[in-house]
């Protein structure tokens, strides 16, 4: 769907797979490399020869193996641990016997720990922890006695695997939580964009069948009790979140949605740039007046459009608080980098507590009509009101931040209330 947003994620794991790859690749050189330069001391070089073989082909054919979490399987990690133990076992076989007791390295050499950082990539800290173990098992067997410097080894590869199983699985929780976090931050935009949509033109229609309703009578005014529920149940669904809505409510609003707004002024393409004055001159009247620089104002189509829609919305606030006898002035700025808007009218003004009050019942008029619109367009909305003095509300959208304009066809903005 044009316009909405999308979560992308990113594996935090990828170039931890990528390293292991290399790893294993460097470390069958290296061991292939000590068995080279002292060959002529092992008592069974051949069966030297052909575990080398066998890891080298194993290390080569095995890379799509951890490539990834998914392909790196359960068998894989066996196989390839079986193959590092085995190469460990049979060093005091294939070497000479003092090689071995001097502390020699045995056939894998830090091979041995590509297979151990695999388990802790892919199974996290335990599985580290039964890997290398394994290891340790494997390489006293090996040496034969539990000599220092295999001890030493032994534990700095146990403790390294489990630090790094402990790290990934840290890793892995924040890349949830992050994706999670973006998941929310997106739904939370479209909400407050089709909560916009709602206030603006079911939840008016909605108050004024209400009202028509109780004044008419008899029929009328049970579709207009019907039209209340509605209007509670969707102004809940705005501010809050989802409430039950009845049967009778549910059934009387199918069918009944009414786009109450006219869309004079609107451009027929997003290929460019439009001029924000053909869209505010169908606000101008008797009663409003209308300032605006003798040069076109360019906007993004969708930024003109949320623009617009926040006038239309801080207009209607002026009708139905200041009445249809009150005046107002639109003035529009052309500065270099921004443009901005001023609605001011000549009403009794706004009582102080009174934008929050409304905020907390659910009436979400400023909130998401005006400053909701302009917070998604990287602009703002500023409201002054001095009791007895009239409102003042300026609207501010930068030029050139088109990273929030929506590709959507937003109606001019009907707020409820203040």
């Amino acid at each position: 769907m044009p316009g909405r947003e999308q979560v992308m994620r990113m594996s935090v794991e990828l170039p931890l797979w990528r390293a292991l790859a290399g790893y294993r690749v460097l470390t069958v050189v290296y061991a292939v490399g000590l068995f080279a330069s002292a060959h002529e001391e092992f008592t069974r070089p051949w069966l030297a020869v052909a575990y080398f073989a066998l890891l080298v082909v194993w290390t080569l054919a095995t890379l799509p193996k951890v490539a990834n979490a998914a392909a790196c399987t359960k068998g894989f990690l066996t196989a390839d641990l079986t193959i590092a133990l085995a190469g460990i076992l049979l060093t005091p076989v294939a070497d000479a016997h003092e090689r071995v007791q001097a502390g020699g390295p045995t056939l894998p050499s830090i091979w041995t720990a590509g297979s151990v950082l695999a388990f802790a990539i892919k199974g996290g800290w335990r599985w580290a922890a039964l890997a290398s173990t394994l290891v340790a098992v494997a390489n006293l067997v090996e040496r034969g006695s539990p000599a220092r410097d295999t001890v030493h080894n032994v534990i700095l590869v146990w403790v390294a695997a489990i630090a790094i199983g402990y790290v990934v699985e840290v890793a892995r929780a924040s890349e949830r939580t992050l994706a999670r976090a973006l998941e929310i931050e997106a739904a939370t935009r479209e909400r407050e964009r089709l909560a916009r949509d709602i206030h603006d033109s079911v939840l008016q229609v909605l108050a004024m069948v209400q009202r028509r309703g109780a004044v008419i009578g008899g029929e009328a005014a049970e579709l207009g009790r019907l039209a209340g529920e509605q209007e509670v149940a969707l102004r809940t669904l705005v501010s809050g979140g989802l409430v039950p809505v009845s049967r009778a409510s549910r059934d009387a609003a199918e069918g009944a949605v009414v786009r109450a707004v006219e869309e004079a002024g609107e451009p027929d393409g997003d290929d460019g740039p439009v001029d924000l004055r053909a869209l505010l001159a169908p606000y101008a009247g008797a009663r409003v007046s209308l300032a605006e620089p003798g040069a076109p104002v360019r906007l993004a189509p969708a930024a003109a459009r949320e623009v617009a829609a926040a006038v239309g919305a801080a207009l209607d606030n002026v009708r139905k608080h200041a009445g249809e006898q009150a005046r107002a002035w639109i003035l529009v700025e052309d500065e270099p980098d921004e443009v901005i808007v001023t609605v001011r009218d000549d009403g009794p003004g706004i009582p102080e507590g009174r934008l929050a009050q409304a905020e907390g019942e659910g009436r979400l008029g400023v909130a998401l009509s005006i400053r909701g619109r302009l917070r998604d367009l990287g602009g703002s909305a500023e409201l002054v009101s001095v009791p007895g003095q009239g409102t003042e509300v300026e609207l501010k959208v930068p030029k050139d931040d088109s990273r929030h304009a929506k590709d959507t066809d937003d109606p001019r903005g009907r707020a409820e209330q203040r």
